[in-house]
């Protein structure tokens, strides 16, 4: 009896142990089955691509199926029902805006399914996409960060411009064109696009007929533009062409490609086009400043005709009465550096018609051998009133030990803070005047690029407090801002520079400080430590006139008129004397075409070497 019990009791409790590990196992299997679809009625969906929803921003709520199997016994219920479970399985995002999560990159989840279609040649599905964000969107509620391009002044970058290359950019700005041609252009730019998509197409086994497309449209815009280049020289059916290739080009945006390969060559086809308009921007600054440098044709043809007919028909012997006056120290007497025939006749012809007494002026006009017979030939020609001007050549002056070469006042273009200046101050040659005119004590001093509008016998009169030089200061410049342009000295920073131009210089004072001895000291010593001769010129100038100039009132003088294109009206009007200093002086092309008329009406048009020469400032 107690042998049965316990083979009973051992099998009860053997029976309680399997059904325990049998429940345990369907508890487990029937989660995995659920899961798996192996429940009743569940079957495998293929592949599942998340999408985000076009229809609103709450995550990602749609899956789109591409069925590998279409069963319709799979009920309602049932597909609800795992999309629930497959819903809470994802994770909790917060809420994007859509654009807002293209810039992020979260839209691009469906890349891996947009595989296998670039592969095949497929156009890329609407949603997939980016289309243009917007800078107005929101988060929650708050605005997000606006996604702003860096937009230069056009102010700014004009004078960014005038520090780089000076006048050039003014004139430049003056003398804008209205875009011709637009058309080549418009090719240009479509035939760079087509070249950038190109091997990304090709590379399309499906898409041979778009290859070909792109590939005879890029053909013939290669022929077209290497045959000619303005519209003119584009075939009738060019509107057509530009319509297929826009087609080409809009069908070969709408399939997937290497976005790298696109990117890479359109980086060098920008790359490519700042180079090309940098080495345009250079070339048209080494044309200007060649142009504003070198004499026109016209006025070197004036030049040789009048030193021809000089000595054609030799003068009669005139000299001799001018030299008394030249050295008449009662005489107001005016010096002018120049090779320029037309200039210094302007500023003669400006200054005798406003002089009260003209027969008391006395010109010295300074200039080279090669001008000097054109020069004498063109004022017997034509005579100043009763005024007198002599002609000399420096380069046949009895002065030894000096350099005798002819040198024009220099020119300092300085350029600061967006801005650009020309400081003129006195050449070589000016330092030779003591020695030039030993009998005189009193000189005015004008630029060849100067026209005067009120008598300046007051000059005379000044007093200029036992200074050398009386000149006009520019203070929109001070020494402090010069230093990095000219090196150290023992400037005042506060000080303004005075300008070259109009210069009333009392030459007994002059004899007496020294001044052309310290002039010549400063630059032998300087020319040991520098290679720059103008650098060299202006900071020895500013050092040996320093504690030596009178301030001349400005309205003496108004200067800038040479590359300032704001000069009002109204100063132009006050001012005595207009100097044209700059690059852009009234006798050339070049020149700002609204301040040419003061000029113009001092010059003497009705010389007959005027017309044969076609001078027409």
């Amino acid at each position: 009896m107690k042998g049965g019990g316990g083979g009973g009791g051992k099998r009860r409790w053997k029976g309680l142990v399997i059904g325990v590990l049998v429940l345990v196992i369907l508890s487990m299997l029937v989660p995995l089955a659920f899961l798996l679809g192996l429940h009743n009625g569940f079957h495998s969906s293929g592949f599942v691509t998340l999408q985000p929803s076009s229809a609103s921003n709450d995550g990602f709520r749609q899956f789109d199926s591409f069925g590998r199997t279409n069963d319709s016994k799979v009920s309602k219920s049932e597909s609800d029902h795992v999309d629930e479970v497959l819903r809470k399985l994802v994770p909790v995002l917060p809420k994007v805006p859509k654009d807002v999560e293209k810039i992020k990159g979260l839209g691009d989840i469906n890349e891996s399914s947009t595989e296998e279609d670039a592969r095949r040649g497929l156009p890329v599905p609407s949603n997939v996409v980016p289309s243009p964000v917007s800078t107005s969107n929101t988060i929650d509620g708050a605005p997000t960060k606006e996604i702003q391009h860096t937009m230069v002044n056009a102010d700014e970058t004009g004078k960014a411009c005038q520090v780089k290359y000076g006048s050039y950019c003014l004139w430049r700005e003056e003398n804008k064109e209205p875009m011709k041609d637009t058309n080549v252009k418009k090719m240009k730019d479509q035939l760079f696009v087509a070249r950038a998509y190109y091997p990304s197409i090709a590379k399309m086994p499906s898409q041979s007929k778009l290859t070909r497309d792109m590939k005879q449209n890029i053909q013939d815009f290669e022929r077209i533009l290497s045959e000619g280049s303005a519209d003119t020289d584009l075939p009738p059916q060019i509107d057509k062409k530009l319509q297929k290739m826009e087609d080409v080009i809009s069908k070969a945006k709408s399939f997937p490609v290497d976005c790298n390969n696109v990117d890479k060559k359109l980086r060098q086809i920008l790359d490519l086009t700042d180079d090309e308009v940098s080495f345009h921007m250079k070339q048209s600054v080494f044309l200007y400043q060649l142009a504003v440098q070198t004499m026109p044709k016209s006025l070197h043809c004036l030049s040789m005709r009048l030193t021809v007919e000089y000595f054609k028909s030799p003068l009669p012997d005139v000299d001799l009465s001018i030299a008394k006056k030249s050295t008449d120290p009662s005489l107001y007497h005016y010096v002018i550096i120049s090779n320029n025939v037309l200039a210094s006749s302007v500023v003669i012809n400006s200054t005798v018609s406003h002089a009260r007494d003209s027969k008391n002026l006395v010109f010295h006009v300074l200039t080279d051998e090669q001008n000097y017979f054109g020069m004498k030939e063109w004022f017997f020609r034509n005579p100043c009133k009763v005024a007198s001007v002599q002609v000399l050549n420096t380069e046949k002056l009895d002065l030894e030990n000096h350099d005798l070469h002819l040198s024009l006042p220099v020119e300092f273009r300085v350029s600061f803070r967006h801005s650009t200046h020309y400081l003129t101050i006195f050449s070589h040659s000016h330092y030779l005047l003591p020695k030039i005119f030993p009998n005189l004590e009193k000189v005015v001093v004008l630029d060849d690029d100067v026209v005067v509008q009120r008598d300046l016998s007051p000059l005379w009169d000044l007093d200029l407090e036992g200074k050398v030089n009386g000149a006009v200061r520019t203070c929109s410049l001070r020494l402090g801002q010069l230093k990095s342009h000219i090196g150290g000295g023992s400037f005042d920073d506060n000080a303004c520079p005075w300008m070259s131009g109009l210069n009333i210089i009392d030459l007994g004072k002059w004899r007496e400080f020294g001044v052309s001895e310290t002039y010549q000291r400063l630059v032998k010593e300087m020319n040991a430590r520098d290679k720059s001769s103008e650098t060299i010129s202006l900071r020895a100038s500013l050092l040996t006139f320093q504690d030596l100039v009178y301030p001349l009132d400005n309205t003496w003088a108004l200067s800038g008129l040479g590359y300032d294109h704001s000069v009002s009206a109204q100063a132009i009007k006050d001012a005595a004397i207009l100097h044209y200093n700059g690059n852009m002086k009234p006798w050339l092309e070049l020149g700002i075409p609204k301040y040419k008329p003061y000029w113009k009406k001092f010059l003497n048009r009705k010389d007959q070497f005027l017309t044969d020469c076609n001078v027409n400032p």
